[in-house]
């Protein structure tokens, strides 16, 4: 149950973006405006996230995860419905909102009702389930497309989730946190997050005005810090980050996703521009590395309970390097193999790496504080995705596109072995299968 309101959320950001052509055509809006469909889901997730994991340690992972799928199928109601524009974006930013709640804690709910050797594993068919979903989302999303009108894409989502809501009495149950949440601190996290968003959408054609955000929503993060100054469980888990094991999963885990956006990016736009390939092809091209990323997350579970989380996220990262160098900088051959030989390593080790440092990144953190390690988890994957995007806009905006495309794929591939050799910084106090 917990794993089918994952695949709610990522197929809903995955078909959103393949809607919008045909929602500026039926809404009579411009492309830069109707762009908002998606980026306004992206800030509320971005918003949500860490409060919910607060939340959800305050008043329970179960209530607070499940108030989540009900504002997340309520929204999609308003989405169908919308008839305009404005009344659409905002339906999809409580769809976001309650989707920052289900990242937030599902794995805190995950943990109530697994036991703790058995989690390596059930991480591992999560990050499966998430590769088949990201993979499955455009061909979903163009099937429905041509039978129907753009509106059914968000009504799909009302069947699944009312049987999640029907069926949550079934969510274990987890000791409440005692405290409160801090109302400030709140409201100075979703101005920091507005901040860094507009910041980031802005950098790359008013690279002034982002720099000043982006500059706004740091400063925002010191207050932040200092406003919850020697809080046991603050909103930015400060004392889970304290923890070396945590901390390092972290800031591989920015790497990683850093790399695996700018790749994500970068690779569609290489196989037209170097290989000719129309949209249609080049997507089919790009399959691998899901479906790679699908078949090794939950072998690298098992694993995970075996051998030294270090030794599996650096060989993953290491992998994750070395097939966008072959990707990037091997001779060009008319069916690109060396393309597919490249992806299917990357989509390897991107699975190899992920499934053990979320595991990790979750074992690290006392039960108690499970809705601060999701949350930061999923924070750490977005930081790095809007990292990695922003990288990608910097590049293209001073390259000429060829030089901007190996640059990218290269910026890509030191992105995934900084990871490794974050994650290698770990094996001194590490044995194996646990922090």
């Amino acid at each position: 149950m917990i794993l089918s309101t994952i695949v709610l959320v990522v197929l809903d950001g995955a078909i959103a973006n393949v809607a919008l052509p045909s929602i500026a055509l039926s809404m009579q809006a411009d492309a830069g405006s109707t762009v908002w469909v998606v980026s306004a889901y992206q800030l509320a997730v971005l918003v949500a996230i860490l409060p919910c994991g607060a939340l959800g340690e305050i008043y329970g992972a179960r209530r607070v995860f499940l108030a989540g799928v009900a504002l997340f199928t309520a929204a999609s109601a308003a989405c169908a419905l919308a008839g305009n524009l404005p009344v659409l974006v905002v339906a999809r930013f409580a769809q976001g909102l309650g989707g920052g709640a289900i990242m937030a804690l599902a794995m805190m709910n995950l943990r109530a009702v697994v036991p703790e050797r058995s989690l390596g594993p059930i991480i591992g068919v999560n990050a499966m389930v998430i590769a088949i979903s990201a993979a499955a989302g455009p061909g979903i999303a163009g099937a429905i497309l041509s039978v129907t009108q753009w509106p059914w894409l968000f009504a799909v989502n009302l069947p699944l989730g009312a049987i999640v809501l029907i069926g949550g009495r079934l969510l274990g149950k987890m000791e409440r946190a005692d405290r409160q949440l801090n109302t400030r601190a709140l409201l100075v996290n979703t101005l920091m997050f507005i901040l860094f968003f507009c910041g980031t959408e802005r950098i790359a054609t008013a690279p002034v005005t982002g720099v000043a955000l982006i500059a706004a929503a740091l400063a925002c993060l010191a207050a932040l810090l200092r406003l919850e100054r020697g809080s046991r469980t603050p909103i930015i888990p400060t004392d889970l980050l304290a923890e070396p094991a945590f901390r390092v999963a972290v800031i591989a885990s920015v790497c990683c996703f850093s790399g695996q956006m700018l790749s994500y990016i970068a690779l569609p736009f290489y196989l037209q521009h170097s290989y000719r390939m129309s949209p249609v092809l080049a997507g089919l091209y790009m399959m691998p590395w899901p479906i790679a990323t699908a078949i090794i997350a939950p072998i690298s579970g098992r694993l995970a309970n075996r051998v030294k989380t270090a030794w599996l996220c650096a060989t993953g990262g290491t992998l994750l390097a070395f097939g966008l160098l072959i990707i990037g900088f091997a001779p060009s051959d008319p069916h690109a193999i060396a393309f597919l030989t490249g992806t299917v390593i990357s989509g390897f080790g991107f699975g190899l790496f992920q499934t053990p440092n979320n595991r990790i990144l979750l074992l690290s953190a006392p039960k108690a504080r499970s809705g601060a390690a999701g949350a930061m988890q999923g924070t750490a994957r977005l930081l790095g995705q809007t990292l990695g995007g922003i990288s990608m806009s910097i590049i293209f905006t001073l390259l000429p596109i060829s030089i901007a495309l190996e640059t990218a794929i290269l910026t890509a591939s030191a992105c995934a072995a900084v990871a490794s050799v974050v994650s290698l910084s770990r094996g001194r106090y590490e044995v194996a299968g646990k922090a």
